[in-house]
């Protein structure tokens, strides 16, 4: 996964230039960022820093997390996202200096992460959430003929595609498509409140943890 995305940095984009995604695009564009206003947040493998474009303007900061290189090159040079704290990082291993945060955003991570992983990955990112903070992961929803074919499933429930650069290299990358119930079955203690929306190719989930919870011993 790490060199395929390492190695689709330059042509990641051209995924949001699809004819028939552009008013889904369009409505998460408006939607997301008052969902975050004033925040200081967290984003989980920003990526080319697509979507830190869009909550830059609005929060109150962000500190974005990618394991690749290359993307946050992308990330960093986009006019939006100059005082966002970009940091080269593992989403299965946050660092405790990362510190505390009101909010957290994962667009399109969570359909990459392995089932087994899903809770663990979960309990992780909840050590760097204060109690009430508001949650949003985005991804897509399997659409045939827009989406990606898939090529199999393993033992474990995960499914698979087949995916090809433009210079012709193929890569077989996890892609799951989790549905509301998976996902608030994975995630460790209790939530206030959640909301799960679904437009044509897309899907969000946003949860607030409980607001009575102490914060997790460091």
């Amino acid at each position: 996964m790490e060199q395929y995305y390492a190695a689709r940095a330059r042509e990641y984009d051209r995924i949001y230039l699809k004819p028939e995604r552009q008013d889904d695009l369009r409505s998460i564009e408006a939607w997301l960022p008052d969902v975050f206003t004033d925040h200081r947040l967290l984003e989980i493998a920003c990526g080319t820093g697509y979507w830190t474009a869009f909550l830059a303007p609005v929060c109150g900061s962000i500190t974005a997390v990618d394991l690749a290189d290359e993307t946050l090159e992308i990330a960093r040079a986009r006019p939006q996202n100059r005082a966002v704290d970009f940091r080269l990082g593992d989403a299965y291993a946050l660092p405790a200096a990362l510190g505390q945060f009101q909010g957290a955003f994962a667009g399109f991570w969570i359909s990459h992460v392995p089932r087994s992983r899903l809770q663990a990955f979960f309990a992780g990112l909840h050590r760097h959430l204060e109690p009430g903070a508001t949650v949003v992961l985005l991804d897509n929803l399997y659409v045939p003929g827009s989406s990606t074919p898939l090529a199999r499933s393993d033992e474990e429930g995960n499914t698979w595609q087949t995916r090809r650069l433009a210079d012709g290299r193929a890569f077989e990358v996890l892609k799951n498509f989790p549905d509301r119930s998976q996902i608030r079955s994975v995630l460790p203690g209790p939530v206030q409140e959640d909301e799960w929306r679904e437009w044509s190719y897309y899907w969000a989930y946003r949860y607030r943890l409980d607001s009575s919870a102490s914060l997790p011993a460091r």
